[in-house]
C-alpha cells in the first residue's frame, strides 16, 4: 500500500536494507480504526536470486511472543479471577520454593523483577517443561526481587507454564484469537504451507540445519515450540490487528479485555527502581526503539530476531516492524540503529500530515 508522505520512513529501510542490516522487512502503520501504511523491502536472503520480500511475508516474531500471547493470555485469565497478579508463584508452581523467592508474584515476572536471570541455555542439556521448570526454579536469583529488573526470558517461560495449564499455551492462545475474531496469520509451530512464505533466520549448529518457519529460538524449540517467551510466528497484518484491537479498548471501544485490564498491564511499574516495564509490556524512553517522537504513553516490544511493535494510544497510531536481522548471522545489531531512526521518520511523517 504505497503513500508517498511515509516516503522518508521508506528510505530509512532501504538504506537499511542495501547496507545489509537485515534482508527483509515489512512496516505496517495504522491508527484505531485502519491501515495507513504497509510495505515490504528486499528479499528473504541476502542473495540475487531469493525470493522477494511481500506483503504477506511470515517472520519469526520472538519476544513479541510475550506481549501477543503470553501477556493477553494472563489479562484474560485475570478477568476470569482463575489468575491474580498478587498471587506468589509457589501458588501455581510447586518447584518454586526458598525464602529468596517466596515473595515473587505473577507480577513480579511479567515486569521482569522476580530476580531471574536474563537467559540460560538449558537446550543444551534438556527438553521439555518438567526439565525447564526444575532448573528455572533451582536456578539462583541474580539479585533481589523488586530492587531492579533484568529482561527474562526464564521469567516468561515460567509464565507460560503457568498459563498452560491445564489445556495447552498453544490452544488457550488459539481460542483467545477466535474469541477476538482474529483471522490473521498467527500461530505457533507454523504449518509447512507458510515455508514457502516465510522469511528465514540462520543456520543453527545445534540444530544442524538453516531455521525457515521453525523457532529461532533454542530453549521455544526445545519447549516444542509454544513456549511463554517466543514461538510465534505472523505477518505485519496480523500483529497489526492486535495493535487496532488494543487501541480501540483504549479508546473506550470494547474488545475481548476490559479497558482497565490493559491500563493496567501498560501501566510502567514505579515501585521498581529505574525500570521502564510494564506488565509484559515496555514503555517509552528517550532511549527506546520507538524513537523520540512518540507520546510518554506509548508502550511496546521487541524480538530478538529484528521484530517490534509500538503503540501510542496518545497518538492512536501504532508501528509494526518485521525484519529478520538474524539472517544470515544473530551477530548483526545494525538494527539498534535503524529502529528509533524509522519510527521517528513515521510520527514526522503523521505530523506533517
Amino acid at each position: 500500500m504505497p503513500s508517498r508522505r511515509f516516503d522518508a520512513a521508506a528510505a530509512v529501510l532501504q538504506n537499511a536494507i542495501d547496507a545489509h542490516a537485515f534482508p527483509s522487512a515489512v512496516i505496517e502503520v495504522g491508527d484505531r480504526t485502519q491501515l495507513l501504511w504497509r510495505r515490504a523491502f528486499g528479499r528473504l536472503q541476502p542473495t540475487v536470486d531469493a525470493s522477494v520480500t511481500r506483503d504477506d511475508t511470515v517472520f519469526d516474531l520472538a519476544s513479541l511472543t510475550k506481549v501477543l500471547s503470553t501477556t493477553a493470555i494472563a489479562m484474560q485469565q485475570v478477568e476470569r479471577g482463575s489468575l491474580g497478579l498478587d498471587d506468589p508463584i509457589e501458588q501455581h508452581i510447586s518447584d518454586w520454593r526458598g525464602s529468596d523467592r517466596a515473595s515473587v508474584s505473577v507480577r513480579d515476572l511479567l515486569a521482569h523483577c522476580g530476580g531471574l536471570a536474563a537467559h540460560r541455555p538449558f537446550f543444551e542439556t534438556m527438553s521439555g517443561r518438567a526439565a525447564f521448570q526444575q532448573a528455572i526454579c533451582s536456578t539462583p536469583l541474580e539479585y533481589a526481587p523488586r530492587t531492579r529488573s533484568i529482561y527474562s526470558d526464564l521469567g516468561f517461560m515460567l509464565l507460560g507454564f503457568i498459563l498452560g495449564e491445564p489445556t495447552a499455551l498453544e490452544d488457550r492462545f488459539l481460542a483467545l484469537q477466535t474469541q477476538a475474531g482474529f483471522l490473521e496469520d498467527l500461530q505457533f509451530n507454523p504449518p509447512a504451507l507458510w515455508r514457502s512464505r516465510a522469511a528465514p533466520t540462520e543456520f543453527d549448529p545445534w540444530r544442524g540445519r538453516a531455521l525457515v518457519g521453525e523457532v529461532h529460538d533454542e530453549n521455544a524449540a526445545a519447549l516444542g515450540g509454544a513456549a511463554g517467551h517466543a514461538g510465534l510466528f505472523g505477518t505485519a497484518a496480523s500483529v497489526g490487528q492486535h495493535a487496532r484491537h488494543l487501541l480501540q479498548i483504549l479508546a473506550g471501544r470494547g474488545g475481548v479485555f476490559q479497558r482497565a485490564t490493559v491500563e493496567e498491564f501498560i501501566a510502567r511499574r514505579i515501585d521498581v527502581p529505574d525500570s521502564s516495564r510494564a506488565l509484559g509490556w515496555d514503555t517509552m524512553l528517550p532511549t527506546s526503539s520507538c524513537g523520540r517522537k512518540m507520546s510518554a504513553r506509548a508502550f511496546g516490544h521487541t524480538g530478538f530476531t529484528g521484530t517490534s511493535l509500538w503503540i501510542d494510544p496518545e497518538r492512536e497510531v501504532y508501528v509494526v516492524l518485521l525484519t529478520n536481522r538474524v539472517c544470515p548471522t544473530r551477530k548483526n545489531e545494525a538494527i539498534r540503529q535503524v529502529r528509533p531512526t524509522v519510527h521517528d521518520a513515521v510520527m514526522t511523517a503523521l505530523d506533517e500530515s
